[in-house]
């Protein structure tokens, strides 16, 4: 259908597909008698009622005119009846064995409802018992990997996080194959108009988009109401509408348990991070193109600079929560501390024994760069929060993942909304 899409413009596209198709059906059956006025549809009832043979129709991106064509108009309409002539009339049963249609997005919302809900509709969203099949499992890029000697865990990494149905651990198959290809682990998304028209919503900010954004790209999640979407480009009304527009088309993962979404891997988090820098929010831009230097500061102990860049993140981010909240804190440092995803895996709470550090900084596999504890406090000192950390034994729990280990500890003052930081360095003793 994308192929027509781009060939045809023109309101009478429905005519043309059928015409082409038809052309290409009686090539293939020249001995059945047909009537000159016959569309498609009658021409297959010709043939079934000559040979006895059905069909098995497959239309892959069925959606793509009501991508192109808004809803109402001639296009859209002509479609609609298109598609009931062909899957819902008393022949359909008769000259089809099945029919397998594909798209970004589902049926069961646009006005061919009534045509077409004799279908079996699986989707991003709600894709029942063939969640497995929506992209490659972990157990399969571990086989490929292997057998093209593959570095897994940057597969992982770049590809991994999507949670569809049941199915706790699923990759982009595309991008799998892409950088195996190119043994090179990159963004291979496919750009498409459909973000394009989604981009300008993510800007208007629809009820605190923009904060929820921020907080996704700080590695949070937040809660989705996926069910009032109309499945229709061209009807975005809200902030749950855009964001199950984002989901179907794999920019967000949905965890349909909790109704949450979230930034699925690296790969998705760059392209999250080119659709925020084509908006207007500096706060947010700067923050992340400053968060390198932050890591780097840290990494060289240098105490005021850190405090500095943290403050400045804190200044700028406030409207994630209350400005004096230390969760408001945490959230604010996971988007200052954003360029060091591509080094560490970051924990937020993470579980010790004795209590939760406020965050903890795994280097990845092949990363030769510290581990870092951080913890937060407010109104005391940065040395009682690097007190903390020695007296509830967090560098045990980072003990199993490296030997090399800074501790830092960061102090918000609310009443002079000042940042005070120092840094230690710890060698742990097995």
């Amino acid at each position: 259908m994308t192929e027509f899409v781009t060939r045809f413009h023109d309101d009478d596209i429905v005519g043309k597909i059928d015409a082409t198709l038809k052309n290409d059906v009686l090539k293939t059956y020249p001995d059945v008698e047909t009537e000159k006025d016959d569309d498609l549809m009658g021409c297959l009832i010709r043939i079934m009622e000559a040979t006895g043979e059905q069909f098995v129709f497959i239309i892959d991106e069925w959606d793509a005119i009501c991508r192109e064509f808004k809803s109402g108009s001639d296009a859209m309409d002509r479609y609609v009846n298109w598609l009931r002539r062909m899957f819902k009339g008393v022949n359909a049963s008769r000259v089809f064995a099945g029919v397998y249609m594909t798209g970004i997005l589902p049926i069961k919302k646009y006005s061919t409802e009534s045509g077409l809900n004799n279908f079996i509709e699986y989707s991003m969203v709600d894709p029942g018992d063939m969640a497995s099949f929506f992209g490659f499992t972990k157990e399969e890029v571990k086989t490929l990997a292997e057998k093209h000697n593959a570095d897994f865990d940057e597969l992982e990494k770049w590809y991994d996080g999507y949670q569809i149905g049941d199915e706790p651990s699923m990759f982009n198959p595309n991008s799998v194959m892409q950088a195996i290809k190119k043994k090179q682990c990159r963004s291979y998304w496919a750009s498409t108009g459909a973000f394009d028209a989604v981009a300008h919503y993510i800007q208007m900010n629809y009820e605190g988009l923009k904060d929820d954004i921020i907080k996704m790209l700080a590695g949070g999640r937040c809660k989705v109401n996926p069910t009032g979407f109309q499945n229709d480009m061209s009807i975005v009304r809200t902030r749950d509408d855009v964001l199950t527009v984002l989901i179907h088309l794999g920019y967000l993962a949905y965890d349909w348990r909790k109704d949450e979404w979230y930034i699925p891997n690296k790969e998705v988090a760059g392209e999250m991070e080119n659709a925020v820098k084509t908006t207007n929010w500096l706060p947010v831009i700067n923050a992340l193109q400053q968060s390198e230097q932050l890591l780097q500061d840290t990494l060289d102990g240098d105490c005021e600079a850190v405090a500095r860049g943290v403050e400045a993140a804190h200044d700028e981010q406030t409207s994630i929560l209350s400005y004096n909240n230390e969760n408001s804190l945490a959230c604010v440092l996971n988007i200052a501390y954003y360029y060091a995803r591509n080094e560490y895996i970051i924990h937020r709470e993470l579980a010790t024994g004795k209590g939760f550090a406020d965050l903890v900084f795994i280097p990845r596999k092949h990363v030769d760069k510290p581990a870092m504890v951080v913890e937060l406090k407010d109104n005391k000192d940065a040395d009682a929060a690097i007190d903390q950390i020695k007296r509830k034994e967090y560098p045990a729990k980072v003990a199993q993942y490296t030997d090399n280990l800074l501790l830092v500890g960061i102090n918000y003052n609310k009443q002079q909304k000042t940042h005070e930081c120092h840094i230690e360095k710890l060698d742990i003793e097995y």
